[in-house]
């Protein structure tokens, strides 16, 4: 009887000790995937070139000096797909001539007036809609941007989120691609992150998600501060850019977004709040400035990428 006991107690101590022993190898082989990086490690997030930085330069142009300087992806605009195909082109193999020079499409601006106030003007506008978000998939585009508008003091962020519910639907299953609210910050109507998330949130649609922008969270005062209380899957898309110290607020346009790191705006903390609630998608350049378009483009599209690579340097991240 004691002979038995003590083969049994041997065996479950042997037994217990090969499993201890097997454990660390067990997990040496499952090691926790590292995050991705791009640019030769430099950044977490894909670096996009918005081709409204370097307009009017025409738009296989701006794809060819995209993949020249170095870029990640590069974000277009509706109005350069309509006007492709308008001129015979075809967009998938625009598409297609992207994705060979290593470049991809992470959002197209945008879905102009997709959401207007009444029932009957929202089921006329969908024909305009659907031919843009049939644009924005055929190029190969992740998300396409919807704005707000037609803008007005009283948008209704309720009726705002019933309608994008019904875009996020039409998107995924006629279109196969995401529809992102976007705010704006000098609109009278959607201008603040906080509407943004309101429409979002309320739309109750997983895959509801927003383009942020660093130049609309300050026009519109929303601030930066914000950023630490949402998830990072939120935003689909964030452009990039800074402003000068020099033009009051409230009189700012588009044509005062300046090179990232050359102004006022707090972009090493958001760079830092980007990454600790785990946004992962593009950071998309976006500029209209004046100066910029009387330059090289090419110049314009080196100095931009340089100019973001310093900002995630000093954001240490």
């Amino acid at each position: 009887m004691a002979d038995t006991l003590d083969r049994r107690h041997f065996l479950a101590s042997a037994a217990g000790a090969a499993a201890m022993l097997s454990m660390p190898k067990v997990l040496a082989q499952t090691p926790a995937p590292a995050a991705k990086r791009y640019q030769e490690n430099i950044s977490p997030w894909p670096l996009a070139l918005n081709s409204s930085t370097i307009r009017p330069t025409p738009l296989l142009d701006k794809i060819r000096i995209a993949a020249e300087t170095g870029w990640d992806a590069i974000e277009l605009w509706v109005n350069e797909l309509d006007e492709y195909e308008k001129g015979g082109g075809d967009l998938k193999d625009l598409g297609k001539q992207i994705n060979d020079r290593g470049l991809f499409v992470p959002n197209i601006i945008g879905l102009w007036e997709c959401m207007p106030a009444t029932a009957d003007a929202f089921e006329k506008s969908l024909e305009a809609t659907r031919s843009r978000m049939r644009m924005s998939a055929a190029v190969g585009s992740t998300f396409v941007a919807a704005i707000p508008a037609p803008d007005r003091p009283d948008f209704d962020l309720k009726w705002g989120a019933d309608r994008y519910r019904d875009l996020l639907k039409i998107g995924r299953e006629e279109f196969g691609i995401t529809v992102a609210v976007e705010f704006v910050g000098f609109m009278k109507g959607v201008h603040r992150i906080g509407q943004a998330c309101a429409i979002a949130l309320d739309a109750d649609d997983p895959t509801a998600c927003l383009i942020a922008d660093t130049f609309h969270l300050y026009r519109g005062a929303s601030g930066f501060n914000g950023l630490k209380h949402i998830q990072g899957s939120l935003i689909a898309d964030f452009h990039w850019n800074d402003v000068p110290g020099d033009v009051p607020r409230e009189q700012m346009g588009d044509e005062h977004r300046i090179y990232p790191g050359d102004g006022i705006l707090p972009l090493t903390q958001a760079l830092q709040d980007l990454k600790a609630i785990g946004f992962t998608r593009t950071l998309s350049l976006e500029m209209f400035n004046r100066e910029h378009w009387k330059m090289d483009p090419k110049v314009v599209a080196q100095t931009g990428l340089q100019k973001m690579h310093d900002c995630i340097a000093k954001a240490k991240v």
